[in-house]
């Protein structure tokens, strides 16, 4: 459900896409289960925002990394993270999902767990909420003045790290074939990025 704490990894997305210029350039992809933007702004990144059930969204993602031969390491899974305080971000390079269904399903469909994360914190629920009815809650007011500066922090983290992306690839250790030029987040014969949301819908 857009909107809630759960789906904070969709508007990371939304606002990294505004960031690019390509805020309209969303299409829904039947082949990938979901909607995709393919950036020329910022050559070789794809943006990807499954449209499947939180717990089986990796199955979008896989299809994509396919479609556009992006490799697991070349993904970035952006999300929502429940150990980590609205107003806190970080990446993660790589591991367990710590509990997060979305990143599980990636992980269990990608076959490796070497993704880097985009881990976006929405805090744990105070007093005797329940954690679902938390994440699948919408942000106070005075949250969502708290949400506005997280969001320009996460797309200025996932600009940083989709550049990191590209120089490894372009460097002399970079394995053979390295970065060729193309779409991100899902290579289209080439080496590129993908950048996803991992919560999808509840």
């Amino acid at each position: 459900m857009e909107g809630t704490r759960h789906s904070v990894g969709m508007a990371v997305l939304s606002a990294f896409a505004a960031r690019l210029g390509v805020a309209d350039r969303w299409r829904g992809d039947k082949h990938v289960s979901g909607e995709v933007i393919v950036s020329e702004v910022h050559t070789g990144v794809v943006l990807l925002r499954p449209r499947l059930l939180m717990n089986i969204n990796g199955v979008s993602v896989a299809k994509a990394a396919a479609k556009y031969q992006i490799k697991p390491e070349d993904i970035v899974l952006v999300h929502d993270e429940l150990d980590k305080p609205l107003g806190k971000i970080s990446i993660k390079r790589g591991g367990s999902a710590r509990g997060h269904n979305g990143v599980r399903s990636c992980i269990d469909c990608l076959q490796t767990d070497v993704m880097p994360r985009l881990r976006v914190g929405i805090g744990r629920p105070a007093g005797k909420t329940s954690v679902e009815r938390h994440v699948l809650g919408r942000f106070a007011s005075e949250e969502k003045k708290v949400l506005d500066s997280v969001l320009v922090q996460s797309v200025d983290l996932l600009l940083s790290e989709l550049f990191l992306l590209d120089s490894q690839k372009e460097s002399p250790s970079s394995p053979a074939g390295g970065r060729n030029a193309a779409s991100s987040r899902k290579e289209k014969k080439c080496s590129a990025s993908l950048a996803a949301d991992s919560a999808a819908q509840s």
